[in-house]
């Protein structure tokens, strides 16, 4: 199969609003290039190792945003709303570096293999090691290792929003737990919930090719007796009610998932929500308290934010 990659060069702060309009428009996979992320772990020599030195030498004030588009006839009407809709960004707010968008056709072998370069193994929280198939790392005593291939689907660990679900899940996932990951892409919080003790993960998405490599990562860490990944939307492909709800979305989806929500979670429960930019904190705490959520704690890395509460 032959690939379009939509490459838009853009700003840490028109990050969001530029995946928000690829994903509405039916974006297949994803890859998110911030440099500024990969200065954090130069200050930290664990994690220095890990990183590829050519990666870092890009423009700091830039962000590449690369998406991915199965070619077909319906491709040329979504490229132009892609660019359509970009123009219509507020350049004022959200910086300059927003119209560059280029576009290269690629085989999925070839996109396969351009992934490999940028995704190197990393450490997460106290025990975590996520790491990818092809590279290998001996993990210290005690350490979760994570195998992850992720295809063309989003969540390899590296970018913030994922990493302070995987810190989160390690703070509240107890031992015999039911977690349900909304919107699940690779699979890579479902599996860590299986290997922190969860009982029972349910992964959901509605792409059917997140489904496909979420559950080849499933088998690839021998986590299928625990997690079950089912494509659709949540309210219509989940019955059961979980101990621990995590999605790592976007604000707008995660207020209106919010409304109906409670159905899905056991009293006392956990929602760790992410995907929020920091602009949208404050949004997204108000229709928790409405809801009658407790908010437990709000991490923030970078310009992201997660949010953890639970129903009293």
């Amino acid at each position: 199969m032959k690939w379009v990659e939509v490459q838009i060069k853009t700003t840490t702060e028109a990050e969001e609003i530029v995946t928000g309009i690829l994903y509405d428009l039916g974006v297949t996979g994803l890859a998110i290039e911030d440099p500024k992320d990969l200065l954090a772990f130069q200050q930290s020599e664990e994690d220095w190792d890990f990183i590829d030195p050519n990666i870092i030498k890009q423009n700091y004030e830039e962000v590449i945003i690369k998406a991915y588009f199965p070619e077909n006839k319906n491709l040329r009407d979504k490229l132009e709303l892609i660019r359509e809709n970009i123009e219509r960004i507020p350049q004022k707010k959200y910086g300059k570096s927003l119209g560059e968008v280029t576009l290269t056709v690629i085989s999925e072998r070839d996109w396969a293999e351009e992934w490999k370069k940028y995704y190197k193994p990393i450490r997460i929280g106290k025990r975590i090691l996520i790491k990818p198939t092809w590279e290998e790392v001996e993990g210290r005593d005690g350490e979760i290792i994570v195998e992850l291939d992720p295809g063309m689907a989003f969540g390899t660990g590296t970018h913030e929003t994922t990493m302070m679900c995987i810190e989160a899940l390690e703070d509240y996932v107890k031992e015999g737990n039911k977690v349900l990951d909304i919107g699940c892409g690779s699979g890579i919080l479902s599996v860590v919930s299986a290997k922190l003790g969860a009982r029972r993960v349910i992964g959901v998405d509605i792409d059917p090719l997140c489904v496909k490599i979420s559950n080849e990562n499933v088998s690839l860490n021998k986590v299928d007796k625990i997690v079950e990944i089912r494509e659709g939307n949540l309210f219509d492909v989940v019955k059961e009610k979980g101990d621990i709800i995590v999605s790592n979305i976007i604000a707008e989806v995660i207020v209106d998932m919010v409304y109906q929500l409670k159905d899905y979670l056991n009293i006392g429960g956990i929602f760790i929500a992410s995907g929020i930019i920091k602009e949208k904190i404050d949004m997204v705490e108000k229709t928790l308290i409405e809801k009658g959520y407790k908010l437990l704690e709000v991490k923030t890395m970078g310009e992201w934010a997660c949010i953890v509460s639970t129903m009293e």
